[in-house]
């Protein structure tokens, strides 16, 4: 019987008539694919390509070896992609950022899991959006305006408003005396997320004080952090007051790791939307992770903030 792999070399030169070609597909030189190809023609005692300058052509014999293999290598490739599909179904990528992924994702994760035992869910976290088409992601979390333009190519859909709240470790009260106003609170150390403050549309500390009707506080003052949850971490620790998404700092006041001294929130006019391509036949592991993700944010209760707040879910 003829070997596989001097079979499989055949087919892919008969297919592209181009011993360059089928090499390059199969990840072998030239030189190998037509030394394939002559131990083949030696085994079955007949000449299957004409061989010219820069061109091969089939013999007669090739013309009728080549339609059986052709069929049979289609039902090959066409078995592995099967697999490979059943595979990919059950595997979920979903792209959010690094701060909401460590301060609020990454820990009710297992409930999915535990719901959904037979997905193998993989968060890829950035602060860049998610290329649907290179990066292999099925659905991401995304903030953006509260109400964004229609994008041809996406499909949008709401999760949940944004909103910024004072937050501080009942520790720092403890040091520092108690706090019932926004005069109280701006004697506190200040920390600041700068990666707010990259963007335009963030209230930042002089807005909030500006609301509570405090002025002259030195803003300058504090810790400053590029990234929101090693904000919250240094809240966490009593290093001073932040001005934080409530929903990154949502398990920490649950836990009463940090509270909210003052009743004062901003609402950023901006919301965390479900993303995820249009046209595209969504899995079953996506649109499960969908609804289970729309039903976390509708359990929370906000009540455990200071005058709660109007989250919103669709």
């Amino acid at each position: 019987m003829a070997p596989l792999s001097a079979l499989r070399a055949f087919e892919a030169a008969a297919r592209h008539l181009s011993l360059t070609r089928a090499a390059e597909e199969l990840h072998v030189t030239a030189g190998a694919l037509s030394h394939q190809i002559r131990g083949l023609e030696e085994l079955l005692g007949v000449k299957l390509f004409e061989r010219k300058v820069r061109a091969i052509a089939l013999t007669a014999a090739g013309r009728q070896l080549y339609p059986g293999l052709q069929t049979g290598f289609g039902h090959i490739r066409d078995a592995v992609a099967s697999l490979d599909a059943a595979h990919a179904a059950n595997i979920l990528v979903v792209s959010t950022s690094p701060g909401l992924t460590s301060k609020w994702l990454a820990r009710r994760l297992y409930r999915y899991s535990d719901e959904f035992a037979d997905v193998d869910v993989r968060i890829s976290s950035s602060f860049t959006n998610a290329n649907f088409e290179t990066d292999g992601v099925d659905i991401a979390v995304r903030h953006m305006g509260a109400d964004p333009a229609p994008d041809p190519a996406l499909e949008i859909e709401k999760l949940v408003d944004i909103a910024l709240v004072a937050v501080c470790s009942p520790r720092l009260i403890e040091r520092h005396g108690a706090v019932k106003t926004a005069n109280d609170l701006a004697r506190l150390p200040l920390i600041h997320d700068e990666s707010l403050s990259t963007r335009v549309w963030a209230p930042n500390w002089s807005e909030w004080f500006a609301a509570a009707g405090v002025s002259g506080v030195d803003l300058r003052r504090g810790l400053h952090f590029n990234s929101a949850d090693h904000a919250l971490d240094a809240a966490g620790e009593g290093a001073g007051v932040l001005l934080a998404h409530d929903l990154m700092a949502y398990d920490d006041l649950h836990t009463g790791r940090l509270i909210v001294p003052v009743d004062l929130s901003l609402r950023a006019g901006r919301a965390f939307y479900l993303v995820w391509p249009k046209g595209r036949r969504q899995s079953r592991a996506a649109a499960e992770f969908r609804r289970w993700i729309k039903g976390e944010i509708a359990a929370m209760d906000w009540s455990i903030i200071k005058g709660g707040r109007s989250g919103s879910v669709k």
